[in-house]
């Protein structure tokens, strides 16, 4: 779904099943969460959340696809796919959001072309741009 971006390639973290990380986990390349994480998650590249993945946590990253289930409020610069398995407890905010049928959410959904999560924003841990 997403294209790599030069200085990203091979620069992926993964969390795999059965791995449980707590504390704040910041990565600057892309990162797959097929375990738990239980704090704050922030990519600076594109986040993969499995259909085993449970996070608890306030999650930003520059796109997701998302399958597995999230706790905290979910921020993208850009794209957001929630797969039909996708279960998010909290706030969205992204540019582009696409939904299967099936996915659940629980909070308020915020899709606009403004204030959104830029990279240099999500590297600063903001979740939104200055007016």
């Amino acid at each position: 779904m997403f294209k790599r971006e030069e200085g990203a390639a091979g620069n992926e973290t993964i969390i795999a099943s059965g791995v449980k990380v707590e504390g704040d986990f910041t990565s600057p390349g892309n990162v797959r969460i097929e375990g738990m994480v239980i704090g704050s998650v922030r990519a600076e590249g594109d986040l993969i959340v499995t259909e085993t993945a449970t996070i608890q946590a306030d999650v930003m990253a520059a796109n997701a696809i998302v399958a597995g289930e999230i706790k905290g409020d979910l921020t993208t610069g850009e794209k957001l796919e929630l797969m039909g398995t996708a279960k998010i407890h909290g706030n969205i905010n992204c540019r582009t959001l696409t939904v299967e049928a099936g996915a659940s959410i629980s909070g308020n959904c915020q899709v606009a072309q403004e204030k959104v999560a830029t990279r240099e924003r999500v590297r600063e841990g903001k979740a939104e741009d200055e007016a």
